[in-house]
């Protein structure tokens, strides 16, 4: 996929004040310092898109940003017959820095809602940092989206932070964790804001999302709204 636009549209106290629209949507989330934002901002190519901090958790509402691509040929070269447009959701993190119990309560209802409730949402990318060992809060989050039946894909983050022997361990050490409770494991990509690495990747996974939706041959789905709960 190549991106010829990306372009803020909103942001949302609620999951019921996001746009109403019938393109696909790709929400990302993660920790606080997961390296959310500047993740963004490498995918779609616009360094200022998402507002990056060295503060932890400044992300407080939904914000959905509009963006305008192009499926790919298979000389890599964007096609000139198949447009799409989709949105990309840049959502709160969990494990929040420096929260009152009350800030806390209301981010986590938020990102519920949203997960829960959003027919738009085609995929949530869970972003990991890879530097670290599995976190529980991680864990647990990615087992409350499986009993949901959420769709969702993890991200590692900062892999240019790693040698590549070590970069291979963590990645191995996690996956082993994961296949303890999953089977098969969740879709995964390794990733890099700095050196763009995992770049391609990710946006070849959304085109192809995106061309499932499209295709008429295929049953559109359908989902009764859930209960909202905390996770």
């Amino acid at each position: 996929m190549n991106i010829k636009s990306a372009t803020f549209i909103i942001s949302s106290a609620y999951a019921y004040q996001c746009p109403e629209h019938k393109r696909p949507e790709y929400a990302f989330i993660g920790r606080s310092n997961v390296g959310k934002s500047s993740l963004i901002n490498m995918l779609t190519g616009n360094r200022r898109l998402a507002k990056t901090s060295a503060t932890p958790g400044k992300t407080l509402l939904i914000n959905h940003f509009l963006i305008n691509g192009s499926a790919s040929t298979q000389s890599g070269q964007p096609s000139k017959k198949d447009d799409s447009s989709w949105y990309l959701v840049d959502l709160p993190g969990y494990g929040f820095a420096q929260r009152s119990k009350t800030q806390r309560t209301k981010l986590e209802q938020m990102i519920s809602s949203y997960v829960l409730t959003r027919r738009q949402l085609s995929n949530l990318f869970v972003l990991i940092d890879c530097r670290h060992e599995p976190q529980q809060i991680d864990l647990e989050f990615m087992q409350w989206l499986g009993e949901s039946n959420v769709p969702f894909s993890i991200v590692f983050t900062k892999a240019d932070k790693l040698s590549r022997s070590r970069l291979a361990e963590n990645i191995k050490k996690y996956l082993e964790r994961l296949a303890e409770q999953w089977d098969p494991v969740p879709p995964y990509f390794i990733t890099s804001s700095e050196t763009r690495q995992g770049r391609d990747e990710l946006l070849d996974y959304i085109e192809s999302i995106n061309k499932e939706i499209n295709n008429p041959s295929i049953p559109e789905m359908t989902s009764e709204p859930q209960e909202v709960t905390t996770p």
